[in-house]
């Protein structure tokens, strides 16, 4: 996985989501729908002109139909030379070397379009389905698009391995990807064309898991997938090899969530990139992410405060409760800060992680301050009390402290910040 800061990754931010402007006459094409092929010498022709008599009937802007040959050894390229003669807006792309990724990733870098789509040639999906698919993205609400098949309200004719497939598939993204959007394989997609701009630079996969590759990453930077309920009816004759694409399909699920757990992925670069997200605006007493912020500390502080008890515990059968009180509180702050650093405060990659984890220390030791002094109050109090008492002490002592941690944690260790920590900055160079 690419995580060099090289001159040719986009960056900057992406523009504000707009609605596109009313078409004018003569005006360039507002979408592009590409088609990727290979060997559809049959299925070609019937495809490109219902599509294209769809879009001239119903569609309110202008248009344009890409043919993204891959590399076709029958007589495709010739049945797509004669559509593009015959029916005006409609182009051929022919690419060497086979992939539907490859094919959606050279036409959409290519396309001038604002709005970019494909679909699948054998059209399974209704085409009643475009205009609702690409509708959210040219009103400006969304930044991508998907075709959904597993929706309640959707239609759907084919075989039960394929269904279950299907369905299996979705599972593992959900459970390892933890992925929300429902159908990631649907031939059915659409995307703004600023977002595929900055978005398929990160994309690796150049075949069938392109998509899910996108989503994952669309989905993780925060960007918003908008589904579309599909009517569906399966080709048969498809000529998709179902057990190889299942098997790199896993491995691309291996390779995106390796990368996503290391934080090698540069997605602070689509993080909040559209400027009107409405958490974004600076509010006079609104605090940016605090309800957020207080859920993560409130779950890493329960999780770290019994993984305290259990190591004080353990501590304890050894040595005194002070040096037992010291070790425990330690070794869980060096993990809470580790914690809060990457869920409660998002902050991504290996950039400042020294300085952060010296600064929870000295929260630590305030921290230490407080169990301590409590320890020392309550033996001075009444000889050797009950590890019981001792144990609710602590955790009184440790609620006070975790008060103060969170007030640290949000004003000096992790302060508020427009720009995020990038994976590539070096330590020591903020």
């Amino acid at each position: 996985m690419r995580t060099d800061s090289s001159p040719d990754w986009p960056t900057g931010a992406l523009p504000a989501r707009e609605h596109l402007p009313v078409p004018v006459a003569g005006t360039a094409a507002v979408l592009d729908v590409v088609i990727p092929v290979y060997n559809e010498e049959q299925d070609l022709q019937p495809c490109v002109r219902r599509l294209h008599e769809h879009l001239t009937r119903t569609f309110p802007y202008a248009f344009r139909v890409t043919i993204a040959d891959n590399a076709s050894t029958d007589t495709t390229p010739l049945v797509a030379a004669r559509l593009a003669a015959e029916l005006p807006g409609v182009s051929v792309v022919r690419l060497e070397q086979k992939g539907r990724g490859r094919a959606l990733k050279a036409v959409w870098s290519a396309s001038g379009a604002p709005v970019l789509a494909y679909m699948d040639v054998d059209l399974s999906t209704d085409l009643n389905a475009l205009l609702p698919l690409v509708a959210p993205l040219i009103s400006g609400h969304s930044d991508l698009a998907i075709g959904s098949r597993l929706a309640r309200s959707s239609r759907v004719v084919r075989g039960p391995k394929r269904e279950l497939i299907s369905r299996a598939y979705n599972l593992i993204l959900r459970g390892s990807l933890k992925a929300r959007f429902s159908d990631a394989q649907c031939g059915f997609k659409a995307i703004r064309g600023d977002v595929a701009r900055v978005l398929l630079p990160l994309v690796e996969d150049t075949g069938w898991f392109f998509d899910t590759e996108m989503l994952v990453l669309a989905e993780r930077a925060g960007l918003r997938i908008h589904e579309v309920p599909v009517d569906w009816v399966d080709d048969p004759d498809s000529t998709v090899h179902i057990v190889r694409t299942a098997t790199d399909d896993l491995k691309g699920v291996w390779r995106i969530g390796r990368a996503l757990a290391t934080g090698s992925l540069p997605l602070d670069r689509l993080a909040r990139p559209f400027g009107d997200d409405p958490r974004d605006r600076e509010l006079t007493g609104v605090p940016r992410g605090l309800a957020r912020q207080l859920v993560g500390f409130c779950v890493v502080g329960v999780l770290s405060t019994l993984f305290y008890l259990l190591l004080y515990s353990g501590f304890r059968q050894f040595c005194g409760p002070q040096v037992a009180n010291g070790l425990a509180l330690l070794v869980s702050a060096v993990a809470n800060t580790a914690a809060n650093r990457r869920l409660t405060f998002k902050v991504r990659g290996r950039g400042g992680a020294v300085r952060h984890q010296a600064q929870g220390l000295v929260v630590f030791a305030i921290g230490l301050a407080l169990t301590s002094g409590s320890l020392a109050a309550l033996d001075a109090a009444g000889g050797h009390p009950a590890h019981s008492t001792e144990l609710a002490v602590l955790v009184t002592a440790n609620l006070a402290a975790t008060v103060l941690r969170f007030l640290l944690f949000r004003a000096w260790v992790f302060p508020d910040q427009r720009q995020p920590y990038d994976t590539d900055t070096p330590e020591g160079s903020r």
